[in-house]
Parts: C-alpha cells; structure tokens; sequence
C-alpha cells in the first residue's frame, strides 16, 4: 500500500489519495487535504457537511452520495458546489478521510 504524509501523519493511502484507513483521519489532515484541493479555509458549513459524511459513513460503511448527502444534511446541492467545487461528493468524501463514493468517476 501507499503512504504518504499528511499533516505530520504518515497514513496508508489508494491510488487516487483517499485515505486506507477513516480512523487515520484528524482534522489536521482534512484541513491540508482540502488545501491541496484548493480549498483555503474549512468554514462551519464545511465542516457540518464533513462530520455528516464522517457519522453516515460510521452507521453505513460507505461514503455518502450526492444525493444522500444532499438529502440528509441540509445543505442543498448549489451550496455543496460552491462548498467543494468540481465534485463535491468525491471532495468531501477524500477530505473526510472517507472512501471514493460510489458511482463517482
């Protein structure tokens, strides 16, 4: 498997860099994993959006969908882009220290 540092942290990480393992994940390595995503600053709303996908992905086993996502949290789909623009479920999910959703590209 592949390792790489994040945040100080060295974590096991796929091919296209979500994490192996969710419990690796610390908010540390979101906010320079949103960095890289050309995120700058994690705001409440983000992290809300973040936490639901973190607590969805504990009771299911798998990372959330759009439209799950959209559905459960409250934070409607023009917001999620303007949260996490150009693939806002896969975004999150990698931030979140979550798997590739499934059904993304």
């Amino acid at each position: 498997m592949p390792t790489r540092e994040i945040a100080g942290k060295v974590v096991e990480v796929d091919a296209e860099g979500f994490l192996r393992n969710p419990d690796d994940w610390t908010r540390e390595i979101a906010e320079e994993i949103a960095r890289e995503e050309g995120i700058e600053q994690l705001t409440d709303l983000h992290w809300k959006v973040i936490e639901f996908c973190r607590a969805d992905y504990r009771a299911r086993g798998e990372s959330p969908t759009l439209r799950r996502i959209t559905k459960e949290s409250g934070v409607d789909t023009k917001t999620l882009y303007t949260l996490f623009p150009k693939g806002p479920a896969k975004k999150v999910a990698r931030i979140a220290g979550l798997g590739k959703p499934t059904g993304c590209i």
